[in-house]
């Protein structure tokens, strides 16, 4: 990923072994990183068994807030693409029982938005 694609929204693909190490005390024994996408400072990591968004904050980034969402409980997602108007592509997931999203994630000009929505369709679907 560019220096570039961070500054304006663009998700960029982030190697396995770099997030496993990162996320290693947040891990179980036995989970595995199947997919993790960098969004700026933020982390949007696929395991074995849960999606898990690293929202880092502050201006250092030190300080981290960890959400866990098991697949089973997510209910539904949706992507909303760009528009000539709208320049920004949105995701969203609902947990089991909630109206409103658990999660609203915003991508500027992203082309791996539909990469993210298919992992997350296969985590869920399978």
């Amino acid at each position: 990923m560019s220096l570039f694609d961070g500054i304006i929204g663009n998700a960029s693909e982030v190697k396995n072994s770099e997030v496993e190490k990162e996320l290693e005390a947040i891990l179980i024994p036995g989970e595995n990183v199947d997919l993790a996408f960098k969004l700026i400072r933020d982390l949007i990591i696929f395991t074995d068994y849960r999606l898990i968004v690293a929202d880092k904050q502050g201006v250092t980034g030190k300080k981290v807030e960890y959400k866990s969402y098991p697949y089973k409980s997510i209910s539904r997602f949706s992507t909303e693409t760009m528009g000539h108007f709208d320049m920004d592509a949105e995701f969203k997931i609902w947990i089991s029982g909630a109206t409103e999203p658990a999660e609203s994630l915003e991508f500027r000009k992203d082309k791996n938005i539909s990469d993210i929505q298919k992992a997350l369709a296969q985590a869920i679907l399978k």
